[in-house]
C-alpha cells in the first residue's frame, strides 16, 4: 500500500478478493486493520508481495514481482536485517552506505572474491572489481566501473576499494610500488577535491575517471587521472555547517610545525575562507594526522620536499588574501590600507609587490580602440575580484596537483588495456539550484542515457542468444532533454552567446530561454512566480535553476592584471603554474589578426561550459569504447544514522540513478530465467515418475505445459526457460503446496505410528506393574513373620545380658576399690624411703663440697705467697742481668774482634729457636693428643664412677627391693584374678576400638588419597596448561621462523631473478655482435662449469667477470648492483679468512693427534711396566708364602729342646730382626730387578723405533746398545716427570678444592650467623618459618650444585666414550693389519695350484666419482629425474641415499672441497628444479620426501649418540669421521620446509575448484533441498553439467594424493601434517564461501555439510590418520553447520549457541545468523532480537575481528627424525638413472 511516509507497506488480505468489489480489507505487519478503496475509474488493484522465501534476495531480478515497492521492501530487508549493504539489480550494483565500519574490505575477503565469477558469491564491490578485471583478461577489451549517487551515499569510498582490489590482485610489472602510488593518489586528492558538506563529511566537490592500466599479464603498469567540473565556489564560501576543501584545515592544523612557522598561520577561525560554516571540526577527524598522511602520500609518489613546502606555501598565501580587508571610498571607489598585514604576508608568500597587488586589487584596465583606461571598483567588485584570484590560484594548483600525480604514476612499460573507475556526482537537486547544479545533472542525464542503452542492448542479446520470440521494449529515451541543454541554440548554446556580449547579464540570457525554449521543447519550462529562474525536466525529476551567476561562473574571468602580477613573482611554481596561460596567449596572439585589444584573447577563450561539454563527450566516447559495469550508491538517511533507512530518500534516489527503470525494462521482457538443470532441481517435486524423460528439456517442457496454461508467460530458450513476472512466485505456491500436504500426510502416519507405539508401551507398562506389585506384597509378609520371630529372640538374650552386666559391674567396682587402697598405701611407705635417702644424698654432697671450698681456698694463698716471691727474686736478677749487659757492652768495644763469634753464636741461637719451636709444634701436638687421651680417660673414670654409685644404690635398695617383691607376688596373685576378668572386657573393647581404628584410617586414607589426588589434579592442571603455553610458544615461534624462512627463500629467487634478468641485458647490451650471446636452456642448464650449482666462489668469480667485461662496454654502471657486488666480495674475503682460521684449526688439531699418539706410546709402555710389576709381585707372594708355611711347619714339627723360642724371648727378636733384615734386601732385590725388566722392554720398543727411522738416526755401535740406554733413560726421566707434573696439578686442584670448600663454608657460616641473628628478633612462629625457608633454600642450592656436578660427570663420561670407542676402532684395525701382514707372510710361500672360486665382494656403502661430476650428478639425477619411473619398484628416497653414499666417500677421502662442492650443488639443484617445476604435485612430492630421507641420513650417520642408538652394527660403521654437518643440517632442514610450503601451494591448487562445488555446492536429494530462484547473475561453475563435482570427488583427489606421497616414501609424521594442512584448507575455503554466499546459509545447506564432513572422517579413519590432528581443523565447518541446523527462538537457544560455537567468533556466528535464509516455507528467519542477544551475550569475548579465516595459514612443522633400516652396503644403481660414473665402494 503507498504511504506519504513509508512510500509503502506491506499487507495481508483478511477477506478474499471477488472482481467488482470497491474496498480491499487488509491488516498490516504491524496488526492494524485497514479497508483500501480501489479506483472505480482504473480499477488498479495493489502491488503483489512476493513470497517470504523470495525476501531478502542477492539479486533484484530474481524477485517474482518487480515493482517500486518490491524492490524497496527487498533492499530494507536485506540492509536493516540481514546487514547487508551491497545488492545486484541484473547488471548493478546497489550500495547503500551504512555509515559504520564494517570489516568486509580486508584482504582475506579480496583473496575470497578472487578468481570467482560475479554469481558465485554474495553482492559486493569486490565481486563488481573481479568481473571488470576477469573481462578485461578474457575479452582484452577495456573496462569501466561507473561509480555514481549523492553526495554522501559513498561513491568516493567504493571507487577507492576498487581501486585497492585491483592493486591488491594484479601486482605490478614493473616498479615495485606502482600499486602504492595508484593508492597513494586518493589521501591528496581527498586533501585537495573533498570537503565537509551538510550530507557528507568527506564529500567529493569534482567528478574524476582514473584509467588503471595494465600489461599482457593483467599487471599493473601505471594509471592516470582526468578530472571534472572542480567546485572553486567553495574556495571562497561555504554554507552554515560546512567546511572548505580539507587541505586550509589541515595546514592550520600543522601551523606549530617549525617548517609551517613562516607561514604565519594559526587556528582555521581566524581566516576568512574557513569560518563561514561554524564547523570547522569533523567528529573522529584529526586534521594533523591527516597532515601527516597528505605528505606520506606526496613522498611516495616522488613529489619533493621542496615542492610540498612551496604548494603548501601558496595554499597558505590563499588563506591570507581571504582577511584582506577593502575600504569603501564611494559607491564605485575602494581601497586597501597600506599597512595591511594579511596583504604583506600575502605579497611575501606570492614574492610579488605588496603596492602593485593593493593597487589592481581595487582598480581594473578597461580597453578602447584608442586608448586604456584604469578605473577603480567599487568595494563589492574589489571583494568579488579577490575572491575569483584565490579560485583561479587554487583552480591552478589542483591541476598542477593532478598533473604531477599523473607523472609519478605513468610508466615506461607499454599500456596493453586499462580499466576505468568513474567517480562522478550524482544527480542533485537543492533549494537553490546554480550552475555547478545544472553541469552535474546534464553529466548524469548522459551517463542515464548511455545505461539505458546499455541495459537494453544486453537484453536484446539475451533473447537473440537464446533464440526466444520477444518484442520491441520500451523505455524511456532521455535523448530529448539532452539535446535540450546541448543541442544548438540550447541552454549551453545560449549561454556562451550571452557571455559573449558586450553588456550580457542574467536576466537578458533568462529571457532568451523563455522566448527560444519555452515553446519548443517539452522539457523546458518557466516558473509562475519568477521570472529570473527556469525549469528543466529530467528524467529523475524536474529541476529549478536559478539563473543568477551562471554568466559570471560560465565565463569564470579574473583581473589580468592580478595575473601579470603574480607572473611577475620569482616563485618557481608559482610561474610553472601559469606557463598554460603565457602559452596560449602566445599562440592567441599569433593567430589574432587586427581587431578591437581584447576581442581576440574573449572569443578565443573557451567558457566553463563548452570546456565541460567537451569533457564530457570526451569521457562519453571514452565509455562507449569499454565494457561498462554500474555501480549506484545510495544515501538510506540524511542524519548519518547507522543502517537506518529512509524509505522516501531511497526512492528518491532509486529513480534518480535508473534502478527502477532497470527494473521496468526487466520486467516488461522475461526477467526470471532458469536453465533446465536449475529448473529440474527446483521442481523435481512437481514431477510425477511417470513424467520424467532422459532429455531433460523435453521433461521440463512437458511439465510446464502442465502447471501453466498460458504459454505467453514462459519461452523456451536453447539454454534457459524465461517466465513472465509473477510466474516463479507462481511455481514456488504450488511447489509449497506439494511439500506441505506431503508433510501432512507424514505427519498423519508419524503420529498413528506413535499412538499405537503409545498404547502398547502403556499396556505394556501396566502389566509389569501389577507383576511387581504382587511380588512386593508377598515379600512384605515373609518379612513380617521373619520380624516377629526374631523379636522374641532379641528380647530373649537381651534380657540375659542386661542381668549378667549388672552382676559384672558390681563385681568390678568392689575389686577396684581394694585395689586402689592397696595401692595408696604401698605409695606412702615407699614415698617415706625415698625422702630420707634423698636427705642422706644431700649431707654427703654438701659436706665434700665444704671440704673442697676450703682446699680451694688454701691452695690460692699458697700460689700468691709463691708468685710474691719469684717476683722479688726475678727483680734481683734483671738487676743482675742489667749490670751484666753494661759490662758486654763495654767489653765490646774492647774487643771488636768477637763480633764474628757472636753472630756464629746468634746463628746457633736462631736455629736453636727454630729447632724449639720445631719441637713445642710437637710437642703442642703431643699434649694434644695428651690431651684427648686425658679426657677420654676422663670420661671413662666419670663412667666408671657413675657406674660404682649406681651399684652402691642398687645394693642398698636391695633389701627395700626384696619387701617390695614379696608385697608385689601377693598382689600378682589377686592381679591374675582381676586380669581375667579384664581380658573379657578388654577382648570385646579391642575388638570395637579394632573396628574403630580401621575406619579412622581407612578414612585417614581415603582423606589422603584425595588430597593427595587433588594435588595432582592440580599439578597435572598446571603442568597441562604450562605445557600447552609451551607447545602454543614453540608452535608460534616454529611458525615465525618459517614464514620468515619462506619470505628469504622468495627474495632469493627474487634476487636470482632480477640477477638473471641483468646478465641477460648485460649480453644483450653488448655492442659486440660477432660473439653470440649464450642462452641458458634446459639442456645447458647445468653443463657449464661457472653455474648455480658450483660453489659460491667460483659463482661470485664469474660475476665478477661478467661485471669488468659490462664495464668495458657500457659507460654507465648500475650502482646499486655494483654496491651488492662490493658487499658480496666483502663476505668472500671474510669467508676467505673463516677457512684460513679453519685451515689453522686443522693442522693445530693434527699436532695435537700426533701428541695424543706420542702420549699413547708411553702409556702403553707403563702400562706393559706394571703388568711386569704384578706378574712379578705376584711370583714373589707365592714364593714367601711357600716359605712361611715351609718356617711354620719346621717350627711346629720341632719338638723339646728344638722346640721354638716363646715372643719376646731373646732368641725371637733375634730371629726376628734377621727375618725383617733379610725381606727389606729382598724388596730391593726385587725393584732392581722390574727396573731391569723394564728397561728391556723400553729397549725392545725403541728398538723396534730404530729400525723405523734407521735412515735418520746415527748409532753409536753396532748394536745401539749405548744410544738405546741413553734413550731409555730419557724416557724414564721424562715418565717420571710427567708423574710428578700429574701429582703435582692434583695436589693444586686439592688445594684449589679445599680452598673452596672453605671459602663456602666461611660463607655458609656468615649466613648461619646472619639468620641466628635475624630469627633472634622474629617470634616463634616466624622463627620456625625462617629457618624452614631457609633450610629449603639451601638445599635447592645443593641440589642445583649437585645437578651441574652430574651434568659435567655426564659430559665427561660422553666424552671419554667417543675417545674410548676411537681407541678401539684403531686398535682393532692395527690388529687387523697385523692380521693382514700375518697373511701375507704365509701368502709369500710357495703352494701347489688349487682351484679359484669367486667371493662375493664386501661393499662399505659408498660411491666414487670423481672431481667436477657433482653437476653431471645434479642434472641425472635431479634435473631429468622423472618422479614416476623412479617411485615404483625401487627404493623410496633412493636420490638420496645415493647423494650421501657420493659423501660418505667425500667423507672417507678427508676431502673437504668435494664434501661442500656437493652438497651446495645439491642445495641449489633441489632449489632450482621446485622454482622450475614447483607447481607439479609429484616432483614438490617426490623431493620433499627426498631432501628429508637425506636430512635423516646426516643425523642417523652423524655418529651423535642420540642418533646412531637406533643403527644396526653395520651402520654405525657407516658413520661420517672426518667432518661435523650440523649447519648443513640446518641448511637442509630449512629447505625441507621451503619445498613443504610449496608443496601445500600446489595442493591447494589442485583442490581449490573442488572443494566449493563438493562440500557446498553438491546436492544429495534433488528438488526437496534444491536451490533457491536465482536472477539474472547464475551461478558459474568450472565444470560441465555432466562432471558433478561430489564429495567423492574430492576424497578421490585425497587418496591420489595420500597414494603418491607413501609411493615416495614420505615420513609418516610428515603425511600427517600435510593431510592436516589439507583439512585446514578444506575447512577455510568452504566456511568462507559460507559466509559470503546468503543463498549458502540453510538448513539443508547445514545437513548436506555434515554429512560431507561426516565421509572426510571416515577417509581418516580408513587411512589410520584420526590422531594428526585433521579432525580437529574441521571444528569450525562443524559448528557452522550445527549452527545452521540448531534452534534459534529463545534466551536458552542464544546460550546453547554460544556455548556450542567455541571454534567460530562472535563476528562469523553473527554474519551466518544475519545470512540465514529458509529454502522452504517452513523455516522462519533468525529474529533481530535474537541476533541483539547474540550480540550481547559474545561482547566479552576477545578475539580477532576477521571474518573469514586465512586460507594462506600454514601450520609450522618440525621434522621428527626417522631412522631408515636401508643397508647403504645393499643399494643398487638402476641402469635408468645414468649415472655410469659412479663406482660403488
Amino acid at each position: 500500500m503507498n504511504y506519504a511516509v513509508d512510500v509503502w507497506k506491506s499487507a495481508e488480505l483478511t477477506r478474499d478478493y471477488t472482481p467488482g468489489d470497491q474496498v480491499l480489507s487488509l491488516q498490516l505487519e504491524d496488526g492494524t486493520d485497514v479497508e483500501h478503496r480501489i479506483d472505480p475509474q482504473t480499477n488498479g488493484l495493489p502491488p503483489l508481495r512476493n513470497p517470504n522465501i523470495l525476501v531478502g534476495e542477492n539479486d533484484l531480478t530474481a524477485l517474482s514481482y518487480l515493482h517500486e515497492p518490491a524492490v524497496l521492501h527487498n533492499l530494507k530487508v536485506r540492509f536493516i536485517d540481514s546487514k547487508l549493504i551491497y545488492t545486484y539489480c541484473g547488471i548493478v550494483l546497489v550500495a547503500i552506505n551504512p555509515y559504520e565500519s564494517l570489516h568486509i574490505y580486508e584482504a582475506d575477503i579480496i583473496s575470497a572474491y578472487s578468481g570467482q565469477n560475479m554469481g558465485d558469491m554474495d553482492p559486493h564491490i569486490f565481486a563488481v572489481a573481479e568481473e571488470a578485471y576477469k573481462q578485461m583478461a578474457r575479452d582484452e577489451r577495456n573496462q569501466s566501473i561507473i561509480v555514481s549517487g549523492e553526495s554522501g551515499a559513498g561513491k568516493t569510498v567504493s571507487a577507492k576499494y576498487t581501486m585497492r582490489y585491483f592493486a591488491t590482485v594484479s601486482g605490478s610489472s614493473g616498479e615495485a610500488s606502482i600499486e602504492e602510488r595508484v593508492l597513494a593518489s586518493s589521501p591528496i586528492m581527498e586533501a585537495l577535491g573533498n570537503a565537509k558538506t551538510t550530507r557528507n563529511d568527506n564529500s567529493s566537490r569534482f567528478g574524476k575517471y582514473i584509467e588503471i592500466g595494465f600489461d599482457k599479464k593483467q599487471r599493473i603498469t601505471g594509471a592516470n587521472m582526468r578530472t571534472y567540473l572542480l567546485e572553486k565556489s567553495r574556495v571562497v564560501f561555504q554554507a552554515y555547517g560546512e567546511r572548505n576543501y580539507h587541505i586550509f584545515y589541515q595546514l592550520c592544523a600543522s601551523s606549530h610545525l617549525q617548517e609551517f612557522k613562516t607561514f604565519k598561520l594559526g587556528c582555521a577561525d581566524d581566516f576568512h575562507y574557513t569560518n563561514q560554516g561554524q564547523n570547522p571540526v569533523i567528529d573522529g577527524v584529526e586534521d594533523a594526522k591527516e597532515m601527516c598522511h597528505t605528505r606520506k602520500a606526496f613522498t611516495l609518489l616522488g613529489i619533493g620536499e621542496s615542492d610540498q613546502m612551496a604548494l603548501f606555501q601558496i595554499l597558505a598565501a590563499i588563506l591570507h588574501l581571504s582577511n584582506v580587508e577593502v575600504k569603501d571610498h564611494s559607491a564605485d571607489r575602494s581601497s586597501i590600507l597600506p599597512d595591511n598585514s594579511h596583504l604583506m604576508v600575502f605579497c611575501e608568500l606570492m614574492e610579488v609587490s605588496y603596492d602593485d597587488m593593493a593597487h589592481w586589487l581595487c582598480h581594473k584596465k578597461l580597453k578602447t580602440t584608442t586608448e586604456t583606461y584604469v578605473k577603480s571598483v567599487s568595494k563589492m567588485n574589489a571583494i568579488n575580484g579577490r575572491d575569483a584570484l584565490s579560485k583561479h590560484i587554487y583552480d591552478r594548483v589542483f591541476r598542477w596537483t593532478v598533473d604531477r600525480i599523473n607523472k609519478a604514476l605513468k610508466s615506461a612499460i607499454k599500456q596493453h588495456s586499462f580499466i576505468g573507475v568513474l567517480d562522478i556526482y550524482g544527480f542533485e537537486t537543492f533549494d537553490i539550484n546554480s550552475f555547478e547544479q545544472f553541469c552535474i545533472n546534464y553529466a548524469n542525464e548522459k551517463l542515464q542515457q548511455q545505461f539505458n542503452l546499455h541495459v537494453f542492448k544486453l537484453e536484446q542479446e539475451e533473447y537473440m542468444k537464446e533464440e526466444i520470440s520477444w518484442t520491441l521494449i520500451d523505455f524511456y529515451d532521455n535523448q530529448p532533454c539532452i539535446n535540450l541543454i546541448e543541442a544548438k541554440l540550447g541552454v549551453l548554446d545560449l549561454l556562451d552567446e550571452e557571455c559573449k556580449m558586450p553588456k550580457g547579464s542574467d536576466d537578458t540570457w533568462a529571457q532568451k530561454l523563455y522566448n527560444t525554449l519555452l515553446k519548443q521543447k517539452a522539457h523546458f519550462d518557466k516558473p509562475r512566480l519568477s521570472n529570473r529562474a527556469f525549469i528543466i525536466h529530467h528524467f529523475a525529476d524536474k529541476v529549478e535553476y536559478q539563473c543568477e551567476g551562471f554568466l559570471e561562473k560560465n565565463k569564470d574571468t579574473v583581473n589580468e592584471e592580478q595575473i601579470n602580477v603574480l607572473k611577475m613573482s620569482k616563485f618557481d611554481l608559482l610561474l610553472k603554474l601559469f606557463e598554460d596561460d603565457e602559452k596560449a596567449t602566445t599562440l592567441s596572439s599569433s593567430r589574432s589578426v587586427v581587431s578591437r585589444p581584447g576581442q581576440s584573447q574573449r572569443d578565443n577563450k573557451k567558457t566553463v561550459g563548452l570546456q565541460f561539454r567537451q569533457s564530457l563527450h570526451l569521457l562519453m566516447d571514452t565509455l562507449n569504447a569499454t565494457t561498462p559495469h554500474y555501480v549506484r550508491c545510495i544515501k538510506p538517511n540524511d542524519h548519518k544514522s547507522p543502517f537506518t533507512m529512509d524509505p522516501v530518500r531511497a526512492v528518491q534516489q532509486l529513480r534518480a540513478c535508473g534502478i527502477l527503470e532497470t527494473i521496468r525494462i526487466s520486467a516488461a521482457g522475461f526477467p526470471s530465467r532458469w536453465t533446465y538443470q536449475e529448473f529440474f532441481s527446483r521442481y523435481r517435486v512437481l514431477m510425477k515418475q511417470k513424467d520424467l524423460l532422459p532429455d531433460r528439456k523435453k521433461t521440463c517442457k512437458n511439465v510446464l505445459e502442465k502447471l501453466i496454461k498460458d504459454q505467453d508467460k514462459y519461452q523456451f530458450g536453447k539454454n534457459k526457460i524465461f517466465f513472465r513476472a509473477g510466474q516463479v512466485a507462481f511455481l514456488e505456491k504450488l511447489r509449497s503446496d506439494k511439500l506441505r500436504m506431503a508433510c501432512v500426510r507424514i505427519q498423519k502416519t508419524i503420529r498413528c505410528w506413535l499412538a499405537r507405539k503409545k498404547y502398547l508401551r502403556m499396556r505394556e507398562s501396566a502389566i509389569t506393574i501389577q507383576r511387581y506389585v504382587r511380588g512386593h506384597q508377598a515379600r512384605c509378609h515373609v518379612k513380617f513373620l521373619r520380624c516377629t520371630k526374631a523379636a522374641v529372640v532379641i528380647q530373649r538374650n537381651v534380657r540375659m545380658w542386661a542381668a549378667r552386666r549388672r552382676y559384672q559391674q558390681q563385681r568390678s567396682a568392689a575389686i577396684t576399690i581394694q585395689c586402689l587402697f592397696r595401692a595408696y598405701m604401698a605409695r606412702q611407705h615407699y614415698y617415706k624411703m625415698v625422702y630420707e635417702h634423698k636427705a642422706v644424698v644431700i649431707q654427703r654432697w654438701v659436706r665434700g663440697w665444704l671440704a673442697r671450698r676450703r682446699c680451694r681456698h688454701y691452695l690460692a694463698a699458697i700460689v700468691l705467697l709463691q708468685s710474691c716471691v719469684r717476683r722479688m727474686r726475678a727483680k734481683r736478677e734483671l738487676k743482675k742481668l742489667k749490670v751484666e749487659a753494661r759490662s758486654v757492652e763495654h767489653f765490646k768495644k774492647l774487643n771488636i774482634g768477637m763480633e764474628k763469634k757472636i753472630m756464629q753464636l746468634q746463628e746457633k741461637i736462631n736455629e736453636q729457636h727454630k729447632e724449639n719451636r720445631e719441637l713445642s709444634e710437637r710437642l703442642s701436638v703431643v699434649e694434644k693428643t695428651q690431651a684427648a687421651e686425658r679426657g677420654k680417660l676422663g670420661k671413662e673414670m666419670e663412667i666408671l664412677r657413675g657406674s660404682e654409685r649406681e651399684a652402691r644404690a642398687k645394693a642398698e635398695r636391695v633389701p627395700s627391693l626384696l619387701e617390695q617383691l614379696s608385697f608385689l607376688h601377693q598382689e600378682l596373685q589377686s592381679t591374675c584374678r582381676e586380669k581375667e576378668d579384664l581380658e573379657e572386657q578388654a577382648r570385646a573393647y579391642r575388638e570395637q576400638t579394632q573396628q574403630n581404628n580401621m575406619l579412622n584410617s581407612e578414612k585417614d586414607d581415603l582423606n589422603r588419597q584425595i588430597k593427595e589426588q587433588a594435588q595432582q589434579i592440580t599439578d597435572t592442571k598446571v603442568n597441562v596448561e604450562n605445557t600447552k603455553q609451551l607447545e602454543k610458544d614453540l608452535t608460534e615461534e616454529r611458525a615465525r621462523y618459517q614464514k620468515l624462512l619462506s619470505e628469504y627463500l622468495q627474495l632469493e629467487e627474487r634476487h636470482g631473478d632480477l640477477k638473471g634478468e641483468m646478465n641477460d641485458n648485460t649480453v644483450r647490451n653488448t655492442p659486440d655482435s660477432s660473439k653470440p650471446a649464450h642462452k641458458r636452456t634446459d639442456s645447458n642448464y647445468s653443463s657449464s662449469n661457472v653455474s648455480e650449482y658450483t660453489q659460491s666462489s667460483d659463482y661470485c668469480e664469474g660475476d665478477d667477470n661478467s661485471l669488468q667485461r659490462e664495464d668495458v662496454t657500457q659507460p654507465t654502471v648500475d650502482m646499486p648492483v655494483l654496491l651488492k657486488l662490493q658487499r658480496r666480495v666483502k663476505e668472500l674475503e671474510q669467508e676467505k679468512q673463516a677457512l684460513h682460521l679453519q685451515l689453522d684449526k686443522k693442522e693445530e688439531a693434527q699436532q695435537e693427534k700426533a701428541k695424543v699418539d706420542e702420549q699413547r706410546s708411553t702409556v702403553r709402555a707403563e702400562l706393559d711396566l706394571e703388568v711386569l710389576k704384578r706378574q712379578e709381585l705376584e711370583s714373589e707372594n707365592k714364593r714367601l708364602k711357600q716359605d712361611l708355611s715351609e718356617l711354620r711347619n719346621s717350627l711346629t714339627s720341632e719338638s723339646g729342646d728344638l722346640a721354638p723360642p716363646r715372643p719376646g724371648s731373646e732368641p725371637y727378636n733375634v730371629l726376628l730382626e734377621q727375618l725383617n733384615s733379610s725381606n727389606e734386601e729382598l724388596e730391593m732385590r726385587k725393584e732392581e730387578v722390574l727396573l731391569l725388566r723394564s728397561h728391556m722392554v723400553r729397549q725392545e720398543a725403541l728398538k723396534h723405533k730404530v729400525r723405523e727411522k734407521s735412515s735418520d738416526i746415527h748409532t753409536l755401535n753396532e748394536d745401539g746398545e749405548l744410544w738405546l740406554a741413553y734413550e731409555g733413560l730419557k724416557e724414564t726421566n721424562r715418565l717420571l716427570e710427567r708423574q710428578l707434573q700429574r701429582q703435582e696439578q692434583v695436589h693444586r686442584e686439592e688445594c684449589e678444592e679445599l680452598r673452596d670448600v672453605v671459602r663456602r663454608l666461611r660463607h655458609e657460616q656468615k649466613q648461619q650467623q646472619q639468620l641466628l641473628a635475624q630469627s633472634l628478633l622474629l617470634p616463634e612462629d616466624a622463627r620456625i618459618d625462617a629457618s624452614l625457608q631457609h633450610e629449603i633454600t639451601r638445599l635447592t642450592n645443593e641440589n642445583l650444585d649437585f645437578m651441574e656436578q652430574l651434568d659435567k660427570e655426564g659430559k665427561t663420561i660422553r666424552k671419554l666414550k667417543k675417545q674410548l670407542k676411537l681407541y678401539v676402532k684403531r686398535v682393532e684395525e692395527l690388529e687387523g693389519s697385523a692380521q693382514q701382514q700375518g697373511r701375507a707372510s704365509w701368502a709369500a710361500t710357495p703352494v701347489s695350484p688349487v682351484n679359484i672360486t669367486r667371493k662375493e665382494k664386501d661393499f662399505q656403502g659408498m660411491l666414487e666419482y670423481k672431481p667436477g661430476d657433482e653437476g653431471r650428478m645434479v642434472k641425472n639425477l635431479i634435473l631429468d629425474l622423472k618422479p614416476r619411473g623412479v617411485a615404483v619398484g625401487i627404493v623410496p628416497g633412493l636420490p638420496a641415499y645415493i647423494i650421501f653414499m657420493c659423501l660418505r666417500y667425500a667423507d672417507y677421502i678427508d676431502d673437504e672441497q668435494r664434501v661442500s662442492s656437493l652438497l651446495n650443488s645439491t642445495i641449489s639443484g633441489i632449489k632450482g628444479i621446485i622454482k622450475r617445476r614447483g607447481r607439479d604435485f609429484e616432483i614438490t612430492s617426490f623431493w620433499l620426501a627426498n631432501t628429508c630421507r637425506f636430512l635423516h641420513c646426516l643425523k642417523q650417520y652423524s655418529g651423535d649418540e642420540f642418533f646412531i642408538k637406533h643403527n644396526s652394527p653395520k651402520q654405525n660403521e657407516h658413520c661420517l669421521s672426518n667432518f661435523e654437518l650440523s649447519e648443513y643440517q640446518q641448511l637442509f632442514g630449512d629447505l625441507a620446509i621451503h619445498i613443504y610450503c610449496q608443496l601445500i601451494k600446489c595442493i591447494e591448487e589442485i583442490l581449490q575448484p573442488l572443494i566449493v562445488a563438493s562440500m557446498l555446492e553438491n546436492e544429495t536429494v534433488q528438488g526437496v533441498l534444491g536451490s533457491k530462484p536465482t536472477g539474472m547473475r547464475k551461478r558459474s561453475s568450472s565444470f560441465p553439467d555432466g562432471e558433478a563435482v561430489t564429495v567423492e570427488t574430492l576424497i578421490h583427489q585425497l587418496e591420489l594424493l595420500h597414494t603418491t606421497m607413501n609411493q615416495h616414501g614420505m615420513d609418516p609424521q610428515l603425511i600427517k601434517h600435510v593431510v592436516r594442512q589439507l583439512f585446514y584448507i578444506i575447512c577455510a575455503v568452504t566456511l568462507n564461501h559460507l559466509l559470503l554466499r546468503k543463498d549458502m546459509c540453510s538448513w539443508s545447506k547445514g545437513l548436506q555439510i555434515r554429512y560431507n564432513l561426516w565421509q572426510l572422517e571416515e577417509w581418516l579413519v580408513e587411512k589410520e590418520l584420526t590422531d594428526c590432528g585433521a579432525k580437529e581443523t574441521l571444528e569450525p565447518l562443524v559448528q557452522a553447520a550445527q549452527l545452521l541446523q540448531i534452534k534459534k527462538k529463545t534466551v536458552t537457544d542464544a546460550q546453547a549457541i554460544c556455548t556450542m560455537c567455541s571454534a567460530l567468533t562472535a563476528t562469523q556466528i553473527v554474519k551466518v545468523l544475519t545470512l540465514y535464509t529458509p529454502v522452504v516455507e517452513f523455516e522462519e528467519r533468525v529474529s533481530a532480537t535474537f541476533i541483539r542477544t547474540i550480540e550481547d551475550l559474545l561482547k566479552d569475548r576477545v578475539e580477532s575481528p576477521m571474518l573469514t579465516m586465512d586460507v594462506k595459514k600454514i601450520f609450522s612443522i618440525n621434522l621428527p627424525f626417522t631412522p631408515s633400516p636401508v643397508a647403504l652396503e645393499t643399494i643398487q644403481i638402476p641402469a635408468s638413472l645414468n649415472l655410469g660414473f659412479l663406482t660403488r665402494v
